[in-house]
């Protein structure tokens, strides 16, 4: 569980941290436009890309099964099918660019001159989106198969590619915004090249699948109907942060703020969480591909009890330094006043949302992503609900709300796992 666990806990955490490439080169030009431009551009890709991000979750949860199963042409097979919903998605993306663009410029709110340099950016950087989505389905493969080392390895390999090209073109030869988009979808690229490379060192050849066996109709409905599932469950997840982050802001700038500083106490938390909960996908995916009742057991245990051992651990730690964080990250005395209030929400958003965390990559690896949406609504319904019941306690009534939200996802979860399993495993008999 920790092999598999700690590698993507570096990558989570690795990863935000390089990717803030961009915007430090940029930033050296001392240009505010042009730096504000390069936030939005990763503001909106972040929210474009991320949306497919179900490719990695689908493609991981079958190849587990499929590696669970010993069956290696299976697993060639199913990293076939998800390139293939790459590229078709990705190219879609590229002929949509001006729709995107024209819905998401006048949501930014910028200034003339930041709209100006984000269109070099976005309409730069859109070319990549092929091999952005094609990497999440290299990624899922390589963490299917439990290789979480791999993973981190291609993660990283991107981000100084990254940097190296951006670096080189802004500061190097003057390109601007648009060397810093080139630079970013170059490292794209060379993502999906190094990650062909890595799966063929594994003896996996996607190229080699037919394409009677890529349409295969069941495979190719099985692959569509998880990326749904996973896509709805992705989408009202923002949704739902988003959510918190725009009534944070009617209730002033202060607060906007104090919640910022917050919430990214809830990011790095997650950062620790989701490496737990993608070694459970790889563990319960590769159990129930061999039909290892016993093993999928004592794996949900394990993730459970480490997801919430980790919960515990960092609500200690954020209890008790988050009032150094606070002041590390603002030095605005009313923003570190008010976030010292709700410090304490912030301390247990780990702890009540591990259990969520862990059962997203059991149901991931079981491919119960369709009881994964329907909680995911579910838990959406109570969030509105206590946001509703709780309007006329300002910021304490958010935060209870995010806490209910994250709660409710872990519950649900909880009371229904037992019943998939037995009717999982029952198919099998």
């Amino acid at each position: 569980m920790l092999l598999l666990a700690l590698p993507m806990t570096l990558s989570n955490v690795t990863t935000p941290l390089l990717g803030m490439v961009d915007a430090t080169v940029i930033g050296r030009l001392g240009e505010a436009h042009l730096l504000g431009a390069v936030a939005l551009g990763a503001v909106i890709f972040d929210f474009v890309f991320w949306s497919f991000g179900s490719l990695r979750l689908a493609t991981a949860g079958l190849t587990a099964q499929a590696t669970g199963a010993q069956d290696p042409h299976d697993v060639e097979r199913i990293l076939a099918r998800a390139l293939v919903v790459a590229a078709v998605t990705g190219a879609l993306l590229v002929m949509l660019q001006w729709p995107i663009a024209a819905l998401a410029f006048p949501l930014v709110g910028a200034s003339p001159a930041v709209t100006e340099a984000l269109s070099v950016y976005f309409f730069i950087r859109i070319w990549s989106a092929p091999f952005a989505l094609a990497n999440y389905a290299i990624l899922g493969s390589t963490l299917g198969r439990g290789r979480t080392d791999l993973g981190l390895l291609l993660q990283v390999a991107i981000n100084v590619v990254n940097i190296i090209l951006t670096a080189t073109l802004v500061l190097g030869f003057g390109y601007g915004v648009a060397g810093a988009a080139v630079g970013t979808a170059l490292s794209e690229v060379v993502g999906v090249a190094l990650g062909i490379v890595v799966m063929r060192r594994l003896g996996c050849n996607p190229f080699a699948v037919t394409w009677a066996d890529i349409r295969n109709r069941a495979a190719v409905i099985q692959t569509l109907a998880m990326n749904r599932d996973i896509m709805i469950r992705n989408v009202a997840l923002i949704g739902a942060f988003a959510v918190f982050s725009a009534l944070g802001a009617r209730t002033g700038d202060v607060t906007l703020a104090a919640n910022a500083v917050l919430y990214n106490m809830f990011l790095i938390g997650g950062y620790f969480l989701d490496g737990f909960a993608t070694a459970a996908e790889t563990l319960c995916g590769q159990c129930i591909g061999a039909a290892d009742k016993s093993g999928f057991y004592r794996a949900v245990r394990l993730s459970l009890v480490w997801s919430l051992g980790f919960g515990a651990g960092v609500f200690l730690v954020f209890l008790l330094s988050g009032g150094a964080f606070i002041d590390f990250v603002s030095t605005n005395p009313d923003v570190r006043s008010q976030a010292r209030d709700y410090l304490v929400y912030a301390a247990l958003t780990p702890l009540v949302g591990a259990t969520a965390f862990a059962f997203d990559g059991i149901f991931t690896g079981a491919t119960w992503t369709q009881a994964m949406r329907n909680l995911m609504v579910v838990a959406l319904a109570f969030y509105a609900i206590a946001l509703f019941a709780l309007r006329d306690t300002g910021n304490t009534g958010l935060w209870i709300a995010l806490l209910v939200f994250l709660a409710t996802r872990g519950l649900g979860q909880a009371f229904l796992w037992k019943r998939l399993a037995k009717a999982t495993f029952r198919q099998m008999a």
